[in-house]
């Protein structure tokens, strides 16, 4: 690759070529796989009452006009999953979709301000379903690419079988020698108690760091570069506190149904069961959205038809699966720009 040149650049796009036509192959395998599951690809809007309701990300805003130049704001989502849960809401029961995605303050090696998410659901299915919904889809891709073995900054991975199953407790155990299961009960979780826990393992805590905040520092630092290592790995059953769109476990009331795959430390996809509680579901954003407030100073709107829509919604589990990276490991590129077809604006 040319640096400093034009994506359009006629050398460098011959160098990100054979990068970009494994991208096609791949979507098309994937989108063949779902189709002889008997789902349906769906189109979801990008423009959006809400963007998602995460405190840590952050979207992109614009204004929309009418002919009577009155003016909306509206943003471009983070995530299609408000707009497929209502296609499910609506009685759709298996839905899958290649989606523009568009977040804020992230650009690197992986992470680009647009995005392609693959997200579906199955009604009715249990989260671990699309766990192994997941796991297939990196097999599939390293299969369409002939890639028997993936490798990421000197992490390598052999995408083949069933992957690992790790809970987020046994991680934060096996990796960090810190007890998470004792800082959690089915209220607030017990920031000093994972506060002292921390400094045990040398990591700095500061006096206004919350309890998520620790969390995320020792998962960044600790357990997430050693996961997916030597074989794909499912994260399970996160902390309830963590998981605001998901249902928590029936086993254990602390944790929640969500897990994430990684390969070679790289997170590549999140799913849930999820939550059809509409007021736990406000609850849960709300508080995410006054967390966003206190960090960020900013905060997005509730999208009200989305929760509406949970009254209607069917019990189900789903995932989003970021593309991008997908075909980054299945076809060997070092950073997401050289799979992307065009650069940003």
């Amino acid at each position: 690759m040319i640096r400093n040149s034009p994506w359009w650049n006629r050398d460098r796009h011959a160098d990100r070529r054979p990068f970009l036509i494994a991208r096609g192959r791949i979507k098309a395998a994937i989108r063949a796989w779902f189709e002889s599951e008997g789902f349906i690809e769906v189109e979801p809007q990008c423009l959006q009452v809400s963007p998602g309701n995460e405190a840590h990300l952050h979207a992109l805003a614009t204004d929309v006009v009418g002919p009577d130049l009155s003016v909306k704001r509206r943003y471009l989502h983070t995530s299609p999953e408000f707009a497929m849960k209502k296609l499910l809401a609506a009685g759709e029961e298996k839905i899958f979709a290649f989606t523009p995605c568009f977040r804020n303050r992230e650009h690197g090696p992986l992470h680009a301000t647009e995005f392609t998410m693959l997200e579906w659901y199955r009604v009715g299915a249990s989260y671990e379903m699309v766990m192994d919904d997941a796991a297939h889809l990196l097999r599939l891709a390293c299969a369409t690419t002939g890639q028997r073995l993936v490798s990421w900054r000197g992490s390598v991975a052999v995408p083949k079988g069933a992957a690992d199953r790790l809970t987020v407790a046994e991680a934060f155990s096996r990796f960090a020698g810190i007890d998470l299961l004792a800082t959690l009960t089915e209220g607030e979780p017990d920031r000093e108690a994972l506060a002292e826990q921390v400094r045990s393992q040398g990591l700095n805590v500061r006096p206004d760091d919350s309890w998520s905040d620790l969390f995320a520092r020792v998962l960044a630092a600790k357990i997430e570069p050693k996961l997916g290592v030597g074989q794909p790995q499912l994260l399970t059953e996160y902390p309830a506190v963590e998981a605001a769109l998901a249902r928590r476990t029936d086993a254990d009331r602390r944790v929640a149904e969500r897990f994430e795959l990684y390969c070679c430390g790289i997170e590549l996809a999140n799913g849930f069961g999820e939550l059809t509680d509409a007021v736990q579901q406000r609850a849960n954003l709300e508080s995410q959205m006054a967390l966003k407030e206190a960090i960020y100073a900013e905060r997005y709107p509730i999208d009200e038809d989305f929760l509406a829509a949970l009254a209607e919604m069917p019990a189900a589990s789903g995932c989003a699966l970021g593309f991008d990276r997908l075909v980054m490991l299945a076809a060997g590129a070092t950073h997401i720009e050289q799979v992307l077809w065009t650069g940003a604006a």
